[in-house]
């Protein structure tokens, strides 16, 4: 099935689905793990958010191929100006966020082994200490990682509240076109 403006593809749905609650998963996760030092949810959060790498990643490329879904409802210009942006952002930080994690950690020399599956090995020295395998790489990713947060986090609370005044205010049928399988 593609894209129209009465309905959504399964697959685009589920995408859509998975993507939001692994970003929103790994959002709460990553706050508190760092906020509290909660060090063995790393791994945890390193292996869902490699993983949500290549669905975010996809996501994307299937939206490059069934294209954008047209507007249910009627809304002024600024309105859909700012949905656009909104979701822009999610979809450029949906790939961005845990790409700059990958670059963090294994830039970093912490490698990257998913659920202990090792596909990148960690860099140590002779004393057994991690050393950089690229430090200006992990870096950038370390300062992206931390101040695309907010971006991502104001950019969701938007899209759930425009969907929500869609659905509450308007009436229209954006909810229950991604949430209703056929």
């Amino acid at each position: 099935m593609t894209v129209t403006q009465n309905s959504l593809s399964g697959t685009t749905k589920i995408l859509h689905i998975l993507v939001a609650l692994g970003m929103i998963g790994l959002l709460a996760v990553g706050l508190y793990m760092s906020e509290y030092e909660v060090f063995f949810l790393y791994d945890i959060h390193k292996s869902v958010g490699a993983i949500m790498f290549v669905l975010a990643l996809t996501r994307v490329l299937w939206r490059v191929k069934k294209g954008w879904p047209s507007a249910v409802g009627v809304a002024s210009k600024i309105q859909h100006m700012i949905a656009k942006a909104v979701h822009w952002i999610l979809i450029f930080s949906t790939v961005l966020f845990p790409l700059s994690g990958l670059m963090m950690s294994i830039g970093g020399g912490h490698g990257l082994a998913i659920f202990g599956l090792e596909i990148v090995s960690e860099t140590l020295d002779a004393a057994g200490e991690t050393v950089a395998l690229n430090g200006a790489i992990g870096g950038l990713g370390h300062e992206i990682h931390e101040t695309i947060v907010y971006f991502v986090i104001a950019a969701i609370v938007l899209h759930v509240a425009g969907a929500l005044k869609h659905h509450f205010v308007d009436k229209d049928e954006t909810i229950t076109r991604m949430f209703t399988f056929k």
